[in-house]
């Protein structure tokens, strides 16, 4: 009789490279061990995640923007329709901007030595992000956009920062257009009504500018600054997104794909606990699908390091399955994004032109997996939707009133 630890083996059997006619076959049988066993296992719980159909956030820290990565591949795998919102950080929206400024459309930002000359970069007005670099002007020049941007009517108010960013999109967007040059990171998300989350808002080149307008209008210098951030109302919204997923969408499911830690990564996992334990509602489960790259090892004791199994004790990432639906590897996400993006969109294209060779229902039967990765390429939307989506949980914490005014007596 076959030992229980026996039925569990995998046999590693592996393909050369060279036999490999795609990159799925080398994520799959040519990464047999060690680093590139962790490589392999999150390739295959992201094919499993976007063939179910399963929506999936992602949370994103790190010089996304200013190092051209979300122009590589980030925009391409929002442009498939797999991904329901973003958590990232005030200054990778803020540094969006830079490739559009008027004055900086050529090549603003440049590479530079990582163990360079930082006090001669300091003395010619140059700064460094790693081995990125940007003239000092560009900074002062994405200040006054958005300073004078911050000003338009349809600011002066309290909003959340969803809201901030899927008008800084707009205006990003369509000045991109006008002067022919490639669309950012927030353009796209409200092309797509992506919400894009930001827990630390106050960290970042933004909200420092919407400080300055604010204290100008404190000491009398301007009259007509009134915009506030909600940030009751961020998180309330972060929170329908995520009942969303768990009774709305048919899949039931929802995935996550961290890429660094920080307060990004806290963000993205935070809505669980929000809606079971603070709020109080049944039912609320965690992530299914949880996959992870993070530099941070796990012995630092930091939220940035803490593997899936970890965020299972706090109920955000679903006990019945972490075991086969979870992986955490320690990498730096930016060595391996673009190939496991490239091998998905690859897998999607292939289902694509079969769909075509022998129709929808044929591949669909063949191929179940299929109709996830051909899901609508328009995405959830989920930004235009999240008046009825917030409506809808106020309604379930009315409802859950007795529970919530006993939550509030002190033990």
């Amino acid at each position: 009789m076959e030992s229980h630890s026996n039925s569990h083996r995998r046999a590693v059997r592996v393909k050369r490279v060279d036999e490999c006619r795609n990159l799925e076959e080398m994520f799959l049988h040519s990464l047999p061990a060690f680093g590139g066993g962790y490589l392999r296992r999150i390739y295959t719980l992201l094919d499993a995640a976007i063939g179910m159909d399963c929506p999936l956030t992602v949370s994103i820290s790190g010089p996304v923007t200013v190092s051209g990565q979300h122009q590589t591949w980030l925009i391409p795998f929002l442009e498939t329709g797999w991904v329901a919102y973003l958590s990232t950080t005030d200054a990778v929206c803020y540094h969006d901007g830079h490739r559009s400024l008027r004055h900086h459309t050529k090549d603003p930002i440049f590479e530079v030595p990582i163990f360079g000359d930082d006090g001669a970069l300091r003395d010619e007005g140059t700064i460094r992000v790693t081995d990125m670099a940007f003239a000092e002007q560009v900074l002062l020049d994405q200040d006054a956009y958005l300073s004078e941007i911050l000003r338009r009517p349809e600011f002066q108010k309290k909003m959340t920062g969803t809201e901030m960013r899927y008008l800084l999109g707009r205006y990003y967007g369509e000045q991109e257009k006008a002067l022919g040059v490639d669309g950012g990171l927030l353009a796209k998300c409200y092309e797509r009504a992506i919400p894009v989350l930001v827990g630390a808002p106050a960290d970042g080149s933004v909200f420092l500018n919407s400080m300055k307008l604010w204290a100008m209008k404190n000491a009398g210098l301007i009259t007509d600054y009134a915009f506030e951030l909600d940030l009751h109302a961020e998180v309330f919204e972060a929170c329908a997104y995520h009942r969303w997923g768990l009774f709305d969408h048919p899949v039931g499911k929802l995935g996550t794909l961290i890429l660094g830690g920080g307060v990004p990564k806290n963000y993205n996992l935070q809505p669980e606990p929000a809606l079971g334990q603070v709020l109080g509602l049944p039912d609320i489960r965690g992530y299914h699908f949880d996959v992870q790259i993070v530099t941070a090892p796990v012995t630092d004791g930091s939220l940035s390091s803490c593997p899936p199994a970890e965020a299972v004790t706090w109920g955000k990432v679903d006990k019945d399955s972490y075991q086969k639906t979870t992986e955490s590897m320690q990498a730096d996400y930016s060595m391996v994004m673009p190939f496991l993006i490239k091998a998905l969109l690859d897998k999607r294209a292939r289902f694509a032109a079969l769909r075509e060779e022998i129709g929808e229902e044929t591949l669909y039967a063949r191929h179940p997996e299929a109709r996830g990765y051909l899901r609508d390429s328009a995405g959830y939307r989920l930004y235009e939707k999240r008046d009825s989506l917030c409506g809808k949980l106020m309604g379930d914490v009315a409802a859950n009133g007795e529970w919530l005014l006993k939550s509030i007596q002190s033990a």
